[in-house]
């Protein structure tokens, strides 16, 4: 069950202008690129988009650049008014609630929700928001995290994730990375479960096949660089993210032929 506790905010205002920008923007091409494969097209002009968690607004900035007409929120209202600063000129940035997304049905062509599901109170009412203002054909980018990876990305302290709440709670504390643990992961299937009302694409093993061309060499260690698709794709169980595209509609991917093409998941 979700907590009843609002997560704390991580960085104050000085701490956003310290990002590390690179690997934030390299994040937000992988994203791009993504859509873009998904949608054949080679850019994203004409279509308007909502990055749910938008933070300090490096998602928003590179959808705007690539031709989207682009809307950032998030209840982290410094990262909000870093965004504003800086990508004010491009795009809106709104502090808001992804459960409670200020827009009509069917707004927008394209949704983000990168990495952002453990961190919310009700992942499950987010989902549902974004299917209510996804258009017909619109298309969703999914970044989940797998509860069942070994290292838990945010303390970097392995099985964290598997644990409950409470020993989860004193292993953290602990060792001195926080004085309780917010997070909360799902298992594949239970994030299938929670993608009810899309139908969604798997690209993760397409990002693993062609790092290159979507901007993904962060996804793999380099000294697992060169391991075939077959190797990762036996490493599902545990495998730290999905990476999925949701679509109310019935649209396949459009793309280019690539190594690994994504497939539809029907589990």
């Amino acid at each position: 069950m979700p907590r009843d506790r609002e997560p704390q905010l991580a960085y104050s205002e000085l701490q956003y202008k310290t990002h590390d920008e690179e690997k934030r923007r390299q994040k937000a091409a992988k994203i791009v690129a993504v859509l873009q494969h998904f949608l054949g097209r080679d850019d994203l002009t004409g279509l308007s988009a909502l990055d749910i968690g938008a933070s300090t607004g490096y998602t928003v900035d590179a959808l705007a650049t690539a031709g989207a007409t682009t809307t950032g929120i998030d209840i982290d209202e410094p990262g909000i008014s870093f965004a504003r600063s800086r990508f004010g000129d491009k795009a809106t940035f709104t502090v808001a609630d992804g459960s409670a997304i200020p827009a009509a049905d069917q707004s927008f062509d394209i949704v983000v929700f990168n990495h952002i599901y453990e961190h919310v109170v009700d992942a499950d009412a987010v989902m549902a928001e974004i299917v209510r203002t996804l258009r017909p054909d619109g298309v969703a980018y999914l970044g989940f995290g797998n509860k069942w990876a070994v290292v838990e990305p945010h303390y970097r302290l392995p099985f964290l994730s598997w644990l409950p709440e409470k020993p989860a709670d004193r292993y953290v504390a602990a060792f001195k990375r926080a004085d309780s643990y917010y997070e909360r992961f799902r298992s594949r299937r239970k994030l299938i479960t929670m993608c009810r009302g899309l139908r969604v694409w798997d690209y993760t093993y397409t990002l693993i096949g062609d790092a290159e061309q979507f901007h993904a060499t962060d996804v793999v260690p380099r000294r697992l660089a060169g391991m075939p698709i077959g190797f990762f794709r036996a490493l599902r169980p545990v495998i730290p993210t999905f990476i999925w595209i949701g679509t109310p509609g019935t649209t396949q991917p459009q793309g280019p032929a690539v190594k690994c093409p994504p497939s539809a998941i029907t589990e």
